[in-house]
């Protein structure tokens, strides 16, 4: 039976006929960029209030942006503290990695579309809904680098729906013989979960061979990165017996989070060869720069709601791919890749009021990263002082977020363990963190340990964004050493009878050392 064909969100480089713009944008749409920052106008302006219905512009694919009289004034500490009153305020959320954050602007600029869309539908649909799209693809196009048309971009629900997207592509070209049984794709071994699975449901069973980098954890450095991808991608090659159709690289980790050499390693592929790299930025935009011209990747996705301010489901692939099959003319494949139906588009249609919301922030959306890096390394160097532990990664190495080892001696010997420690600490001491456990130790190297002498098996996932504060790390911070204090270890929450692995190593029934790093194939 033929593979279902989801809709492509691919395009087409230039041919050597192209003019010379063109070819600096590696895709084929040549429109002139003065539409996207058209004089004494904000490069990003906001989406309309919903009580102003703007006309389809003619091509059916962009529009230029509301104009904006003059920068806003610098957001205040009582401003902020307004913008998210929504949030629990007994509870320290240390956690925008996970599902992000979105200001009250935000939310009640979503509020007047939705009121728009249930008060005419048909209006809606024929009038308002096409502009507000093209709006959001051109703030878009703005924030990830200079020269990105909007036509480039296509807004869908999360990064696991592009995944699925470049999954089928490569499904086809084995179904129609473009690619040999056995070809490889490659990922990262801590690749999300979601993608990974997509990477299995379509590539693996048309009949790829699916190979893992093993990244080493704690991390010392970009080029140790580098340096297992290089000797990965050679076992994906099998000595040049077989074709890399595509690389699967992390922007920047889920868990544990590290900030990956990203374009280092698109490098690596163009020079051995490797057809196609996608690269899952989920948590990238608005927590680090992104050039994607730079990066040079053929697909690239990120959230929109994690790090951008953005509702939930808003999120914007973005292609830079070789001619194929699956190519089409740049307004009908972003419109082809985006439209559902009957469904509410809210989330994608305020992507210029979150870029609005940005613009109150001095150094707008580059300086709240900035001095969420800043934070976040603060934060996480005090925590690690206290508990007689270290950073899972250098600083450089770390966006918004970061890894800090947990205290050995709380034994924390699998994602169980992990998952009932977060929630003791959101029941227990009004913490939200991610926990990780680290189960793969580095070969021919023992886990590091804390000032104690214990391995470090678990680490908190910190982050921060603009509504943080200090005090909600010191919260962090007296609860594990409350923790320590007692006595406490993950053996107590575990169900009667079960055992850890530290357990298991201490009857003799695993190997030791019990996890190490190796090459493997899916």
């Amino acid at each position: 039976m033929p593979l279902p064909v989801a809709s492509s969100t691919l395009t087409r480089r230039p041919s050597s006929k192209t003019s010379p713009s063109s070819d600096r944008l590696l895709a084929i749409s040549a429109s002139p960029h003065s539409v996207l920052r058209p004089e004494n106008t904000h490069p990003m302006a906001s989406a309309p209030h919903a009580d102003q219905v703007t006309p389809e512009p003619e091509s059916g694919d962009t529009a230029a942006p509301a104009k904006r009289p003059r920068a806003p004034p610098i957001i205040t500490e009582v401003e902020i503290r307004t913008e998210f009153a929504h949030h629990d305020g007994a509870v320290s959320r240390i956690n925008n990695g996970t599902f992000g954050c979105c200001p009250a602007s935000v939310l009640a600029s979503r509020s007047r579309w939705q009121r728009l869309f249930l008060s005419q539908l048909d209006a809606f649909y024929f009038c308002s809904l096409q502009p507000g799209l093209a709006r959001s693809r051109a703030a878009v196009a703005l924030a990830v680098g200079a020269g990105v048309d909007p036509s480039e971009v296509s807004l869908v629900d999360n990064a696991t729906t592009a995944a699925a997207i470049v999954m089928q592509h490569v499904a086809w070209s084995f179904a129609e013989g473009r690619f040999s049984r056995g070809d490889a794709v490659l990922m990262l071994h801590y690749t999300y979960s979601s993608v990974k699975k997509s990477i299995h449901a379509y590539a693996a069973r048309a009949g790829a061979t699916v190979v893992e980098v093993p990244l080493p954890f704690p991390v010392a450095s970009p080029s140790a990165v580098a340096a297992e991808f290089r000797a990965a991608l050679a076992v994906a090659k099998d000595g040049g017996r077989r074709a890399v159709r595509l690389a699967v690289i992390d922007h920047i980790t889920s868990m544990p989070s590290v900030l990956i050499p990203v374009k280092e390693l698109v490098a690596i592929c163009r020079e051995e060869g490797v057809d196609k790299v996608f690269v899952d930025a989920a948590h990238a935009i608005g927590q680090v720069p992104i050039d994607v011209r730079d990066i040079g990747a053929d697909f690239y996705t990120s959230n929109l709601h994690k790090w951008f301010f953005c509702p939930s489901r808003g999120l914007p692939p973005h292609p830079q791919g070789r001619p194929h099959r699956l190519a089409a003319p740049p307004p009908r494949r972003v419109q082809r890749s985006a439209w559902i139906g009957v469904r509410d588009y809210s989330a994608q249609l305020v992507v210029p009021d979150a870029v609005d919301f940005m613009a109150r922030f001095e150094g707008g959306i580059e300086g709240i990263s900035r001095r969420n890096h800043d934070k976040v390394v603060e934060m996480g160097m005090m925590l690690a002082e206290a508990w007689g532990t270290f950073l899972g990664a250098p600083p450089e190495m770390c966006g918004s977020m970061a890894m800090i080892g947990l205290p050995g001696c709380l034994g924390i010997d699998s994602d169980e363990d992990a998952m009932r420690v977060r929630d003791m600490l959101r029941n227990d001491f009004k913490v939200e963190v991610p926990i990780f456990h680290n189960s793969r130790g580095v070969e021919g190297k023992e886990m590091d340990k804390d000032a104690k002498g214990d391995e470090v098996t678990g680490y908190v996932r910190i982050s921060h964004q603009v509504y943080n504060v200090r005090e909600e790390y010191e919260v962090l911070r007296d609860a594990v050493n409350k923790l320590v204090l007692d006595g406490f270890t993950c053996a107590k929450l575990r169900p009667s009878g079960k055992c850890g692995t530290a357990d298991l190593l201490l009857l003799g029934l695993l190997p030791k050392p019990y996890a190490s790093i190796t090459l493997h194939e899916g």
